[in-house]
């Protein structure tokens, strides 16, 4: 970011890993959409001369430190953008992964990087940051094994809550879109079903796939008997629709940004006791969802809407940043 919204190519130093770091060849990174919001809105701190974007990485270690364990030149890793001193990867920090080389200070496994079997594509392991954001939603959600759950969004983070519901042992989960191909898309990646919410009625849909909640004194209408809602559309929509339909002791999961307020009658559903809970980062789970990742590659590539050459980066950034052009795009180095 090399001023307020405008993004361009910066030639930097080729970092050095020392006694205690780790040095990684970056094979992959996505844009995530904080990355138009930081280049339009602001909201991170900008930094002398250019501020450093890409902070869904994975990559290749190509120097240890003397003083590290756990890692050798060669290995493939998946790295915590936050973990970093210098500042969080590709969010205000000062190093970005839209670049070649990204240096571990003080490194350890588990806390910095996690070491994934070569045969993971870099893309796919790419994937593990947004992943945890999608796996920390579905952990505030509580869903068990046995529940029902329902999913707003089926773009990369709705799509990560459907995979994570479903690793959980979650019973039955609906996906709920506007957009036709996302939806066949949840379905290729393991939704039990699919409502597209311009066609149909979201509430009679869901009492016909997952059932109608006992009636309670209070509440108008048939419920559908779901347990947990995910928010990740970040639609006023999709919250005014939970809170109409919602049955009683249902939870919502919020990790979407809502760029508006969102208006809350508290007083018509203080009978439903809807717990509504917000979702922010990944403060455990950013190697939680790795192996799910390793496991189940196939699926999760197929979120991977579009792949560029780190050369047409900024052409990537424009398309990431345009609505509805497309879902997950990936950055691709060497």
């Amino acid at each position: 970011m090399t001023g307020p919204g405008t993004t361009g190519i910066v030639e930097v130093e080729e970092p050095v890993a020392g006694d205690g770091d780790v040095l990684v060849r970056i094979r992959a990174c996505g844009i995530c959409g904080s990355d138009h919001m930081y280049t339009t809105y602001g909201g991170i701190p900008p930094r002398q001369g250019a501020t450093p974007l890409g902070h869904e990485p994975a990559g290749e270690i190509v120097a240890v430190g003397r003083g590290v364990e756990g890692a050798q030149v060669g290995d493939h890793v998946v790295i915590n953008p936050m973990a970093c001193s210098d500042g969080i990867i590709g969010s205000g920090g000062a190093q970005g992964a839209f670049s070649p080389f990204v240096v571990l200070y003080d490194a350890k496994p588990g806390v910095h990087f996690r070491v994934i079997p070569d045969h993971i594509p870099f893309e796919v392991a790419a994937l593990n940051e947004p992943m945890a954001v999608a796996r920390h939603a579905v952990n505030r959600s509580g869903a068990a094994a046995g529940e029902r759950a329902v999913v707003f969004g089926a773009g990369p983070i709705g799509l990560g809550a459907l995979l994570s519901l479903k690793a959980k042992g979650v019973e039955h989960v609906v996906v709920v879109d506007i957009q036709p191909a996302r939806l066949e898309k949840a379905l290729l990646v393991g939704a039990d079903a699919v409502v597209n919410s311009l066609e149909e009625d979201v509430s009679a849909r869901l009492i016909e796939l997952q059932g109608e909640a006992p009636t309670v004194l209070g509440q108008r209408g048939a419920r559908p008997a779901t347990d947990v809602f995910i928010d990740a559309a970040g639609a006023p929509q999709v919250v005014q629709t939970v809170l109409a339909i919602a049955k009683q002791g249902a939870r919502l999961v919020i990790p979407a940004v809502h760029k508006k307020p969102v208006e809350v009658d508290f007083g018509a559903i203080l009978t439903s006791e809807l717990s509504i809970i917000m979702s922010m980062g990944y403060p455990t789970e950013i190697f939680e969802v790795t192996d799910d990742i390793i496991a189940n590659w196939e699926k999760y590539q197929l979120i991977i809407s579009d792949r560029f050459d780190v050369e047409d980066v900024l052409e990537a950034l424009e398309l990431a940043a345009t609505p509805g052009a497309a879902d997950k795009v990936m950055v691709t180095l060497g």
